[in-house]
């Protein structure tokens, strides 16, 4: 009994033996390589697959996803002479495990490598300035470089990324010195700018202002202008509708005589040279209402007085007519004197400033 049970669990052993080696689960998203008797037979896809047993064997197992793979910083040297520290992220993906697994020792490695001698030969051709600002250019010719490099590896490079560029320190203190002098720079053009917008924005309402006020001044001298003219023209008419006496229009004048100095703000008042006419006018005027307002027994005997009245009686009569009429012409300038005199010395009054303590200036 025991001879014969032994070899049935020899037999036993062997075939689950063999049937767990010829079976080979495959998760999703690998890929295996099989060999048999040490030469690649075929690659295994995701699910169950049945192999060989002792013949067949797993030699790679690959993940065909898209990997990421980061760089440690290289330096790279510019050309203008500047080292810098420049590190790189990759993502790539295996689309041919066979060719990744038979064409190249380590594609890690291979492509690290390449991406260095690749970013060394860019770089070399850029300056400083042009490397910190032309990273898209960078990251385009990486990638195509890489990308032909890497297809006959059965590996394809999605996306290059330059990832940090570090220039010496010194190099870093002379750029901030510079931005900080270029934003000052900008700083003060600003407010240069904003000073001159000010100014002629201030400029340009004052012109404005200034216009309004001499059209304003103007319109306003305009109509009184017009309104002076059109009392002048008024009276002017009336005086012409009216048929006035000469005479009246002078005793008028003299009358409006004492009215001129009347405002505070005259510091001088002119005698019109008009003067004379007007008093010998208003003298003329009071001899004949002289004349007229002779006694009745004086007119009676000059109607009555027949052509042998003598020459003695006419003189009488026309010497006190004249001296009637001398003495009004007298009043009349006496008045207008009083009223020049009056009118100095308000004008006088108005130029002379008050002293606190002290009268009122005297007028001679």
């Amino acid at each position: 009994m025991d001879a014969i049970l032994i070899p049935i669990l020899v037999a036993a052993i062997v075939v689950i033996f063999l049937v767990a080696t010829s079976v080979r689960i495959v998760p999703q998203a690998r890929r295996y390589n099989i060999e048999r008797f040490g030469r690649y037979r075929r690659t295994l896809q995701p699910g169950l697959n049945l192999v060989l047993p002792v013949a067949d064997r797993v030699n790679t197992k690959l993940d065909v996803r898209e990997q990421v793979y980061s760089s440690d910083p290289r330096p790279v040297i510019t050309e203008d002479n500047l080292v810098v520290n420049i590190d790189t992220v990759l993502y790539y993906q295996i689309t041919d495990p066979r060719s990744a697994a038979y064409e190249v020792a380590d594609y890690l490695q291979a492509i690290d490598q390449l991406t260095v001698t690749t970013l060394r030969n860019v770089i070399g051709s850029m300056d400083l300035e042009e490397t910190l600002t032309s990273r898209e250019e960078i990251n385009t010719r990486l990638r195509t470089v890489l990308d032909d490099a890497t297809g006959k590896w059965g590996i394809r490079v999605n996306r290059v990324e330059i990832k940090a560029i570090d220039p010496p320190n010194t190099i870093k203190e002379a750029m901030e010195k510079q931005m900080r002098a270029e934003r000052d720079k900008r700083a003060a053009i600003l407010h240069a700018e904003g000073e001159r917008q000010a100014k002629i924005l201030t400029a340009e309402g004052t012109k404005q202002k200034d216009i309004l006020e001499a059209q304003g001044t103007q319109q306003a001298m305009i109509l009184r202008a017009d309104g002076e003219a059109k009392a002048v023209e008024r009276v002017f008419q009336a005086v012409h509708r009216n048929n006035a006496d000469p005479k009246i229009l002078a005793y008028k004048y003299l009358e409006t005589l004492p009215h001129l100095a009347n405002s505070e703000n005259n510091t001088f008042w002119v005698i019109p040279g008009e003067l004379t006419e007007a008093v010998r006018s208003v003298s003329s005027a009071f001899a004949d209402h002289s004349t007229m307002g002779l006694p009745e027994n004086v007119q009676s005997e000059e109607a009555t007085s027949d052509d042998t009245t003598d020459d003695s009686t006419t003189a009488e009569i026309e010497s006190g007519t004249r001296n009637t009429a001398a003495a009004a012409a007298d009043e009349v300038a006496k008045q207008a004197a009083a009223a020049v005199n009056n009118a100095k010395a308000e004008a006088e009054a108005a130029r002379t400033p008050q002293v606190p303590g002290r009268g009122k200036p005297s007028t001679d």
